[in-house]
């Protein structure tokens, strides 16, 4: 009998591939966006500094304080606003990389030291879920004007929670942080791209550390049990969100991309407003969302056991 429970217990094999090609991958991040910095982003400082001086014009000329054409002014912004931004977007791309490999290097560390146990059909289902999770995050996200800048409302947040507790912080959080990320790779919002893959990865290892290694959500556990820790889970990863979102904007905006302070300060406040309001959104969707799919999931043999 106790041979039996061995031999049900799945074996861990150790790979090492993931770690190679994280490892291969981190490499070529550091030297493309140490080069891209080194050139692009530096060609991008002086047109960052015309841009501002055009704005401060455009407020002269609305305030009465300097005579201008208002309309050419506007056109001269948006024309810099265009070429600074292209000239930034290699240096987002090339630290969005290192991120990228950095997650995929601890990976393959765990894999090779660790190792991962083998389930050809769970990883199909998990792959599945991330997939279509990953498309939502990247679907829902509205612009919300904040004087020459934008901030941004983010409903992926609620799939970003959802992803991490149905398949864990690691594959909820890679979906979340994915999915939004090339939500801001593909529009003006490209230099924000960094900043996203690192917080909302940072939820969803925070929620699937709560739900999954704490409180062993994916286990057979009571309708009040299972309430309970969602919704602790999803606020442990939404409180962290509040916190960590405009303070980590602030610093990033103004000492990696040279926003002027007071802009900054604008969009901290407003970044502050919407992540607060996203937090309760978030955090009230996606567990009404996961508790309605964990029954139906089960019954379908679809649920995936996160170990």
């Amino acid at each position: 009998m106790s041979v039996k429970k061995k031999m049900d217990v799945p074996k861990k094999k150790k790979t090492y591939g993931l770690l190679i090609m994280g490892a291969i991958l981190l490499i070529a991040g550091i030297i493309f966006a140490v080069y891209a910095y080194n050139t692009s982003y530096q060609d991008s400082l002086p047109v960052g500094k015309q841009l501002s001086e055009v704005k401060a014009q455009i407020s002269a000329v609305k305030e009465g304080t300097e005579d201008g054409d208002l309309d050419a002014l506007n056109a001269q912004a948006s024309l810099l606003s265009s070429q600074k931004l292209s000239l930034e977007r290699p240096y987002s791309y090339g630290l969005t990389l290192v991120f990228f490999a950095i997650l995929l290097t601890a990976k393959g560390i765990y894999n090779a030291v660790i190792g991962i146990a083998k389930d050809e059909k769970s990883d199909i289902k998990r792959l599945a879920q991330a997939g279509l999770l990953t498309a939502l995050c990247y679907i829902f996200k509205i612009d919300i004007p904040a004087g020459t800048e934008k901030a941004s409302f983010h409903f992926g947040n609620v799939f970003c929670v959802l992803a991490a507790l149905l398949l864990g912080g690691y594959w909820g959080g890679l979906a979340g942080a994915v999915g939004m990320t090339i939500g801001d790779l593909t529009t003006s919002y490209v230099t924000s791209a960094p900043k996203t893959f690192l917080l909302k990865l940072c939820i969803g290892l925070i929620v699937g550390l709560v739900a999954h290694k704490i409180f062993k959500l994916c286990r057979s556990h009571s309708a009040k049990y299972v309430t309970g820790v969602t919704i602790l889970a999803s606020v442990c990863g939404m409180a962290f969100n509040i916190v960590a979102d405009p303070l980590v904007g602030y610093f990033y905006k103004t000492y990696l991309f040279g926003v002027p302070q007071d802009i900054t300060a604008i969009l901290v406040k407003i970044s502050a407003l919407t992540t607060s309001v996203n937090a309760v959104v978030a955090v009230i969707a996606a567990s009404v969302i996961y508790l309605a799919l964990r029954p139906a999931l089960q019954k379908a043999g679809l649920f995936v056991e996160v170990s």
